[in-house]
């Protein structure tokens, strides 16, 4: 097999994160965006060092558990879901043995409690946030906006009703597209540098139904010369063309509450949401959701899972899992705007919250003065860097890191404390598995964990893990004492 090859076959499994394995002539071939037991033509784009990866040509024949109603009209094309097509069970066993294989691979089956993959509550249109970019579907074609296709850097697929997301998104999304349309105004073009409108952001909260609408856009008007109004009016200004846009958006019925439009501009070379200027058209910057009794101030540009639903039953593992923190000092290490730590707040001594964006450190504090917890503290800088100056040691840790896991530099100093018992939340599982074999050369046995899936039809997926010290001591001793004479008899009348 080499580069070029086509090759066909059946999947065999699905390696996390979308890693369909298939094997030809008895090599393995790695084909992403598969589910097992499809019968697939490959056409192999890598071989390196006895490793070779494809991309799917051609489905030619479906796995038997696929179903073919209930579907996203855009799925295979957008390349944001990979398993639409199947029933949520089957997602749902695909999944936890992906975590399972990795997982075993540090700490052996049998050796911790595995717990299952908790299911989302939401199956369908959980999703709080989706950032929608802006291009076209072929090269030269109409202004679209929504997802990236599939295995496409450049060229975007419009969601005008996406299945993970709300109606209330579809509808917005839908009326950006068509105004901009109707006024011919430019995307940005990535290669080129060129261009105006770039991404549409949009946040729902689930609990209260509170909406915020941001328009990402360059400071690029050179072309606005050419934009007329619907009235035939040349010379149209860009406070003008986004007046209209707003009142748009905010003539839709929606069941949701819209609480903010936004403009933000964002001159990055980097295809991200920036924020370099934001201004407020309608309303404010900021809406409010509620987890758990608690009830937190979001703004456009705030960490917040974007399941909220799930997130509950994340968080109340994660609280399960940490144990009894009466008395006790908690570090909530890459805290973000502080859910996790108010969450503990209410059962614990004192909760230190560590995270490395300003901003969400400025939420966090905001939040958790807004729900009356004074037990809360939060401090903005590098985990590794404020471990160091932190004059107080914690009794116990909860990490929920970014994707990449826990910097090297950090881990060394996390395990250095030695605290009985640390929970650790990852939404990358081969992330978590690298820092695993060092929490395990450090003196820690994983207890026991689970999966939460936070993000169904696609490939993401959440774990829990409880790792305890052994060298720790116990938090209390159980006295036995044996009378042996007793001990016979006993064994006598057995006899």
């Amino acid at each position: 097999m080499k580069k070029g090859d086509i090759a066909e076959g059946i999947i065999e499994r699905v390696e996390f994160p979308n890693k369909g394995i298939l094997t030809v002539d008895g090599e393995r071939l790695v084909v992403k965006n598969t589910i097992p037991g499809q019968t697939v033509r490959v056409l192999v784009t890598k071989r390196r060092k006895g490793k070779s990866e494809g991309r799917v040509v051609e489905v030619l024949k479906k796995a038997p558990q696929e179903r073919e109603e209930g579907v996203c009209p855009h799925f295979t094309r957008c390349g944001g879901c990979i398993y639409q097509s199947l029933p949520y069970e089957e997602q749902l066993n695909i999944k936890e043995g992906q975590i399972k294989e990795l997982l075993f691979s540090v700490y052996p089956e049998g050796s911790f409690l595995w717990q299952g993959l908790k299911p989302s509550p939401l199956p369908d249109r959980y999703r709080n946030k989706m950032e929608f970019s802006f291009g076209d579907e072929v090269k030269g074609g109409d202004l679209a906006l929504g997802m990236h296709r599939r295995g496409s850097f450049y060229d975007i697929v419009t969601t005008t009703d996406c299945r993970i997301v709300h109606q209330d998104f579809c509808r917005i999304l839908e009326a950006t597209l068509t105004y901009f349309q109707r006024r011919n105004v430019p995307f940005y073009q990535k290669l080129l540098h060129i261009g105006y409108l770039r991404h549409l952001f949009v946040r729902r909260a689930v609990k209260t139904g509170e909406i915020l609408v941001d328009l990402v856009t360059t400071t690029q008007t050179g072309w606005m010369e050419e934009v007329k109004s619907e009235k035939g009016e040349s010379n149209l200004t860009e406070e003008e063309l986004l007046d209209g846009w707003k009142e748009a958006v905010c003539a839709l019925e929606l069941e949701g509450k819209l609480v903010g439009v936004l403009h933000t501009q964002n001159d990055s070379l980097a295809d991200v949401v920036q924020n370099d200027r934001t201004e407020v058209l309608y309303g404010q910057d900021y809406f409010f959701e509620e987890l758990l009794g608690l009830r937190f101030k979001i703004t456009p540009f705030s960490f917040f899972q974007t399941n909220s639903a799930g997130a509950e039953v994340l968080y109340e593992t994660a609280r399960s899992y940490i144990g009894n923190t009466k008395d006790k000092v908690v570090f909530d290490l890459y805290s973000g705007t502080g859910t996790i730590a108010q969450m503990l707040a209410a059962v614990a001594k004192q909760v230190v919250g560590v995270e490395l964006v300003e901003e969400a450190v400025e939420a966090a504090k905001e939040n958790a003065a807004g729900n009356g917890l004074k037990n809360c503290s939060f401090i903005a800088g590098d985990v590794g860097k404020v471990m160091d100056e932190l004059e107080e040691k914690p009794d116990l840790i909860m990490l929920d890191p970014p994707r990449d896991g826990i910097h090297p530099k950090a881990l060394p100093k996390i395990i250095r404390f030695g605290v009985e018992r640390i929970v650790y939340i990852s939404c990358k599982p081969t992330s978590l598995v690298r820092d695993l074999v060092l929490f395990k050369e450090g003196g820690y046995q994983m207890t026991k964990a689970c999966a939460v899936d936070m993000f169904p039809y696609t490939g993401g997926i959440e774990t829990v893990c409880l790792l305890s010290n052994r060298k720790s001591k116990p938090d209390s001793y159980v006295d036995l004492s044996i009378n042996m004479e007793d001990y016979h008899r006993i064994k006598n009348e057995e006899k």
